[in-house]
């Protein structure tokens, strides 16, 4: 199952909410969790949507700093996934090609962004 998670940043970005449920859907999303909460916030859907996922699953987002706030953050969260044998689907990085953790190009991009993720440490 391919299981997405949308954020926004605010209550007032529906626009942007909306463009990432249709990317989701577009990308195959049996089942999408949504929120609209500032990174640095309690994130209950994100902490659903991880809950939710069983092995073999797949988490999908449209763009990494819609999931993690910073590469540490996306580390952690990749390592629960990895722990629950669940991949990650990423639709854009920087707008380059996409990255899935079920291949071994999608890990070693992984392992890329978490050696050289910004000096400040933030995705966004």
């Amino acid at each position: 199952m391919i299981v997405g998670y949308a954020r926004t940043s605010s209550l007032a970005q529906v626009a942007g909410l909306e463009a990432q449920e249709r990317d989701l859907r577009a990308a195959g999303c049996d089942k999408i969790f949504r929120e609209q909460v500032s990174s640095v916030a309690e994130r209950q859907q994100l902490e659903g949507t991880l809950d939710y996922v069983r092995e073999g699953d797949s988490i999908c987002v449209t763009k990494i700093d819609r999931l993690a706030r910073s590469v540490g953050d996306l580390l952690a969260i990749v390592a629960r996934l990895e722990a629950k044998k669940v991949s990650l689907r990423v639709l854009s990085i920087s707008g380059s090609q996409a990255l899935d953790t079920s291949t071994s190009t999608g890990r070693l991009m992984l392992a890329v962004i978490g050696a050289v993720g910004r000096p400040s440490g933030r995705l966004c």
